[in-house]
């Protein structure tokens, strides 16, 4: 069933890149879409599952369709709704966002095949790139420098043992990783050879429920090590733009917590080396769009390439809020054959940005997600500050999808301002109703290793843990102030004060010095 919004027609533009837009996603990613549409007066068509009927990117979009029940894979995963949604919503093109059918060539191909433009690369790209392991055979072969690994797929025989036997040259402790898509899904991390079978099951599994393909190979582990990628912007003219790099290696299961703008890691030399092999990378395929390419730094300086990423980004606005560029736009204007533009090429990225994302998860329950719905939402503002979010007040969280909320990001002249400047957002936020990762990122901005930028991906494993052990006090004084019995509860702690939702030692001792300031003002 299609719905409309007529009353937006005024917004329509005579030179915009497509008429209406079908957005194949859901959450903040759709809304970041669908505001990109209306700047360049684009319609856009929000895609729906029964579990998001009443979601905002629903009510935000100009007309909306019904693609099916909850379960991803009947729903977003599944290529025949989604194509039958843009033909009845009579949409000229289709964004993926990230994640569901983004990096799907066999999605890329049936969008063509249906007479409308993929926002995106060509399906053959995806197929070559998007395709992990075979990303790595092909980048190799360019002679780009690779984690050491297999090059072919891991399986498990009927009975249960694992029929690539040569696993010399990986050795252990290594990780499982799946072949078509990325985030951290069916990923995990080998100890040694007697935990590979379990390990290839579960890989196996999330992969197949992720990304429609439970395909896995093993790399090394690397370690200590630090998660640097870099954003490139190409179009169907042979322009490309590299607009810097980003640092991702505050990570939880493997999957991105925090991102920064430029590398607290990477010195002018190191930058131009992994400019220059991104662009070595992309130029073993026909690539437009944005993309990024990934890389392990090791403890010496040396990088390695884990992958190319042939799609947004989730913190493509870390690199927008440093360069001034819509990257959304850009995929847009590309898809329907513009060509970049000299500002874009000639972009060099300004000042320092950091993004947190605002999860509903359990930081200290190894950061395990959680479902409910959101009853109360406060977004920081001011200088600075930029937050997307797919969520409002009374918003159900449904368990079936990723438990992303917002991502709050923040841009000043240099990194101790935007650390500064994101502890003091943070400060701003709140959510409650449901458990987020809030008091988690509240400690990391205090975290001596984040503030100085001397950290890698074991931040979280071995500066954070579990968390910081609370006291009966503190969690008594929780459920007073979710019960909404002080007076005036400190804003930046309203999300994670609930019984269930425990804080840092350092956002207690905030709280407790707020609430006595509150105490001595007149009424």
């Amino acid at each position: 069933m299609a719905t409309s919004r007529s009353d937006r027609s005024s917004l329509r533009k005579d030179d915009a890149p497509f008429r209406r837009l079908l957005i194949a996603n859901r959450g903040e990613i759709a809304v970041r879409i669908i505001r990109a549409c209306r700047e360049l007066g684009i319609e856009s068509v929000a895609t729906y599952s029964d579990a998001d009927a009443d979601a905002l990117h629903v009510r935000m979009a100009d007309r909306s369709e019904r693609i099916g029940p909850a379960p991803a894979a009947d729903s977003y995963l599944s290529i025949e709704a989604v194509i039958a949604a843009a033909v009845r919503a009579d949409a000229e093109a289709i964004h993926p966002g990230y994640g569901f059918l983004s990096e799907n060539a066999t999605f890329a191909r049936a969008v063509e095949e249906a007479g409308l433009v993929f926002v995106g690369p060509p399906p053959a790209t995806l197929q070559s790139l998007g395709d992990k392991l075979a990303a790595r055979r092909s980048v190799a072969a360019a002679g780009v420098p690779i984690v050491p690994g297999l090059m072919v797929p891991l399986v498990a025989d009927g009975d249960g043992s694992v029929s690539q036997a040569d696993l010399a040259g990986v050795g252990f402790p290594a990780l499982l990783k799946a072949a078509a898509g990325g985030g951290g899904r069916g990923m995990r991390r080998v100890e040694d050879r007697p935990q590979l079978e379990a390990a290839l099951a579960g890989a196996g599994r999330e992969a197949l429920a992720a990304f429609g393909d439970g395909t896995v190979y093993l790399e090394r582990l690397i370690s200590p090590a630090r998660h640097v990628e870099v954003q490139l912007l190409g179009d169907r003219h042979g322009n490309l733009a590299v607009l810097g790099e980003r640092e991702c290696s505050v990570q939880r299961r493997h999957q991105k917590l925090v991102e920064e703008s430029p590398s607290p890691a990477v010195d002018p030399g190191l930058r131009a080396e992994l400019a220059a092999t991104a662009r070595q990378v992309a130029a073993t395929v026909a690539f437009h769009s944005a993309a990024t390419v990934e890389f392990l730094v090791d403890a010496d300086g040396g990088h390695y390439f884990l992958e190319m990423n042939t799609r947004l980004q989730v913190e493509h606005g870390v690199t927008e809020l440093v360069t001034g560029l819509d990257l959304v736009a850009w995929q847009i204007r590309v898809a329907a054959g513009e060509p970049l533009s000299e500002s874009v090429m000639a972009t060099a990225p300004l000042g320092h940005a950091i993004e947190a994302r605002v999860y509903a998860e359990d930081p200290h329950r190894a950061f395990a997600p959680v479902s409910g719905r959101v009853t109360s939402w406060r977004m920081p503002g001011g200088p600075g500050v930029r937050v997307d979010a797919g969520v409002t007040a009374d918003t159900p969280l449904p368990v079936e999808y990723d438990p992303l909320l917002a991502k709050v990001m923040v841009h000043a002249a240099d990194r101790p301002a935007a650390v500064a400047r994101l502890r003091r957002a943070l400060d701003e936020t709140a959510v409650g109703g449901v458990q987020t990762d809030l008091s988690f990122l509240r400690w990391l901005v205090d975290e001596p290793a984040f503030v100085t930028g001397a950290y890698d991906t074991g931040l979280i494993e071995n500066a954070w843990g579990e968390g910081p052990a609370l006291t009966d006090e503190q969690r008594s004084l929780a459920a007073e102030v979710a019960r909404g019995a002080r007076r005036r509860p400190a804003p930046s702690l309203v999300a994670a004060a609930t019984a269930a939702a425990p804080v840092s030692e350092s956002a207690w001792q905030q709280l407790a010095r707020r609430e006595a300031v509150g105490r001595r003002r007149p009424e």
